[in-house]
């Protein structure tokens, strides 16, 4: 039987600290598989140092539209040595654009949303994107680049709004699935092809139900598999089959 690939964590954030050790157990036993998403250069090496040290992880590596000021060309120049040395670098990410927690103006998140894409196309590797309060323009961007793919995490939109990208794109679906009055995802999960979903957690954000409100742990991707399962009425065990087969497509695995 198919276990199940986390295509979104943040495993070496401070709320794993304490039980660390007993959490990877956890992981190695039950699933197949997590990939560890940096948002600035130092959890981009961390996640770095973690897939080297468990087989069963690997990482992604890239600069948050919320810590964009920290990326410049000294940056991009050390990512593109990573991402082409390293052989558990999967992808470039977590990257994109954020109107919410906006910390410097639109434009300096679009060039370096840009200028991470087209490092992303030089080292051939798909691109993990964070989308928030600016999908219009986060979507107008990817269309500049019809050569490269990824997975659009935490994916705030409609399913038409994501359809003319499905052909290189996956869907990352997480906790908020579960949640009773998310309506829109629910929605999306149910008009969304089988084969463009991936499993996230956005571990240790974003729990699912019944665990809503405490620390999000991997191993709770489950719930995200049987919600969708429930909703395409069909059995769990295809829902985990179908996007772990993405999640190695999408990374090569």
């Amino acid at each position: 039987m198919s276990k199940i690939i986390d295509t979104h964590t943040h495993i070496y954030d401070e709320q794993f600290q304490e039980d660390f050790d007993d959490v990877m157990k956890n992981i190695k036993e039950q699933m197949e598989g997590i990939v560890s998403i940096g948002f600035d250069m130092e959890s981009s090496l961390k996640s770095i140092e973690l897939a080297n040290k468990y087989d069963f992880v690997h990482a992604v590596i890239g600069i948050h539209p919320v810590d964009i000021k920290k990326y410049n060309a000294e940056v991009d120049k050390e990512l593109e040595r990573l991402a082409l040395s390293e052989k558990k670098v999967v992808a470039i990410g977590e990257i994109g654009l954020d109107y919410h927690w906006m910390e410097d103006p639109e434009e300096v998140q679009k060039e370096g949303f840009r200028r991470q894409i087209e490092l992303a196309e030089r080292v051939k590797l798909p691109i993990v994107i964070h989308t928030r309060e600016a999908l219009q323009d986060t979507l107008d961007i990817l269309k500049e680049y019809p050569c490269v793919g990824g997975i659009l995490h935490c994916y705030p939109g409609s399913f038409q709004a994501a359809k003319p990208f499905l052909d290189r794109y996956y869907i990352g679906v997480g906790g908020t699935v579960t949640f009773k009055n998310n309506r829109k995802t629910k929605e999306l999960v149910k008009e969304l092809p089988l084969d463009r979903i991936v499993l996230e957690t956005d571990c240790p954000y974003l729990t699912p139900v019944p665990f809503r409100g405490k620390r999000n742990n991997p191993v709770y991707t489950s719930y995200v598999a049987e919600e969708i399962a429930r909703i395409k009425e069909i059995s769990t065990e295809e829902v985990i089959e179908v996007t772990t087969e993405n999640a190695k497509k999408i990374y090569k695995l």
